[in-house]
């Protein structure tokens, strides 16, 4: 069905058509697909089972409005956001495009969501049937970045099953900053400090860029330790990598998504892990569209994926149909759980 109704849908600008999908499954429009448990895909993290380790990346469900729909679709686990203290429009319009021959995106969204005051009292009016990870960053306009990420942890810290703390997006200006060994070790003991402050045991994801240096990975990978990181979050887009793509919207500023970062976020999974082991868990993030993609995250190093392009190209049966993709490579490889397949490229 999507396939005949994708070329009416893509007439449509990609952020109206975001809009629609996000209205739609407001509505419950979408027959539900929850996957059943199964001894292949079931995996359990921090304490909570999920039932199949396909997610939706943050970005798609900015604030928090269809997270439970998303679960009846057949995600294992929905990351919403990235939520700012204040409420911010974000950048000018257009500011997202779609690369069809490429099957990616260019966004330039800048953190546009309704602000943490609205986003925190709809996940307490509404509550999670799923696991559930809020991502947040700070406002454009603020004064003090590590003070934003700080309200934002103080409004969810008991809302979420993990907060991502977002220093990687390439849309807001010098936010990848916090990449450099001092501005980094500066946000998460303020992160940890506030953590402890409030009691609370709540995982910490950090999600990181794709287009740092490769002799960058091992300093990285010594503060996540040094600094008690949870996850991962592997990767964000890039304002990179623009050579070989054929669509003419490579031109636009941006953050480049898709099938195109899929290489480079499955080496820098690859090593992240030999790192980290299993210490830390990492979460693979960048052209997830297939059971094999998905199959190929988990053999480099990720616990479990997320994705967001793949669902606009192949539509909202994508979690349903990577799962039971990711299920038969399994039985044909005489695989029993997918955590035996977790860094066995390494």
């Amino acid at each position: 069905m999507f396939k005949k109704l994708r070329p009416l849908i893509f007439k449509f600008s990609p952020e109206v058509a975001h809009s629609i999908a996000i209205k739609t499954l407001k509505l419950n429009l979408f027959p539900s697909n929850r996957i059943k448990e199964t001894s292949l895909l079931g995996t359990k993290l921090f304490g909570k089972n999920i039932i199949t380790p396909i997610g939706v990346a943050a970005g798609f469900d900015k604030n928090a409005e269809v997270y439970n729909s998303l679960f009846n679709l057949g995600f294992g686990f929905v990351e919403v956001g990235t939520v700012t203290p204040k409420a911010q429009y974000g950048n000018p319009k257009p500011r997202v495009f779609r690369l069809e021959e490429d099957k990616a995106l260019i966004n330039r969204l800048g953190f546009n969501n309704s602000g943490s005051d609205e986003i925190s009292l709809r996940i307490k009016k509404i509550l999670p049937n799923g696991f559930l990870g809020i991502n947040i960053g700070p406002n454009k306009d603020t004064e003090n970045r590590i003070e934003d990420y700080l309200k934002c942890f103080r409004k969810f810290y008991d809302l979420g099953d993990y907060i991502t703390i977002n220093i990687s997006s390439p849309n807001t200006e010098s936010l990848r900053d916090f990449h450099n060994k001092n501005e980094l070790e500066e946000l998460l003991d303020a992160i940890q400090k506030e953590k402890k402050k409030l009691k609370s045991n709540i995982p910490i994801a950090l999600k990181i860029s794709p287009d740092i240096e490769n002799n960058k990975v091992e300093t990285l990978a010594s503060i996540l330790i040094k600094y008690s990181v949870d996850i991962a979050i592997i990767s964000n887009t890039t304002d990179r990598n623009r050579n070989s793509l054929k669509n003419i919207n490579k031109l636009e500023k941006g953050g480049l998504s898709g099938k195109p970062i899929e290489t480079r976020s499955n080496e820098l999974i690859r090593n992240f892990y030999k790192i980290f082991g299993k210490n830390i868990k990492i979460i693979g993030v960048g052209g997830v569209d297939s059971g094999r993609s998905a199959f190929e995250k988990l053999l480099n190093g990720a616990s479990l994926v997320q994705l967001y392009t793949g669902m606009v190209y192949k539509g909202p049966n994508i979690a349903l149909k990577i799962s039971n993709e990711l299920n038969d490579i399994l039985k044909n490889q005489g695989i029993k759980n997918i955590s035996e397949t977790i860094g066995a490229k390494n």
